[in-house]
């Protein structure tokens, strides 16, 4: 009960900086581009609870989320890219550990926004959308590397992991 109500309250955070962040304008001019602040609390579970426990404040964040917002192009979008860049971080998380987090981010920015742009491409049916791919990624590495780099902070402050 103490793991369920423990996932249950960093879900509802992460749940309302998502929320805050869709409120913020962007900084570059290129669709869709997030900080992604949400995804340290994921990064932060993963570490201290496992992977289970982090898919499960993933998909409940990205499908509040998206119910939220009543767009479900955003929810496709969302699921797209929390799923992929889910699955490489998971990979990540053991060789890189709590001490590279900040990598593990990184490159759980990247492949978030390649997701993304491949359901955006796929959708559309307009190749050309790959041209954003470079800002993306480059703002995907830098936001990404942030998110993790709280999250092993706040992870080795806590003084345990998985």
């Amino acid at each position: 009960m103490k793991r369920l109500a423990r996932l249950a309250v960093l879900t509802a955070a992460a749940l309302a900086v998502h929320t805050v962040e869709a409120q913020i304008p962007a900084f570059v001019p290129v669709p869709g581009v997030k900080l992604g602040l949400a995804n340290a609390f994921t990064l932060f579970v993963m570490f201290i609870d496992g992977i289970p426990g982090a898919a499960a404040v993933l998909l409940a964040r990205v499908l509040l989320g998206g119910f939220a917002s009543g767009g479900f192009s955003m929810l496709i979008y969302s699921l797209a890219g929390g799923a992929v860049s889910f699955a490489v971080m998971a990979i990540l998380k053991k060789p890189f550990g709590i001490k590279f987090a900040f990598l593990t981010g990184a490159v759980g920015g990247v492949t978030h926004n390649f997701a993304q742009l491949f359901v955006a491409v796929a959708v559309t049916k307009t190749p050309e959308l790959w041209a954003y791919f470079p800002v993306l990624a480059a703002v995907g590495a830098i936001c990404g590397a942030l998110t993790g780099f709280i999250s092993g902070i706040v992870v080795r402050r806590i003084g345990r992991y998985t």
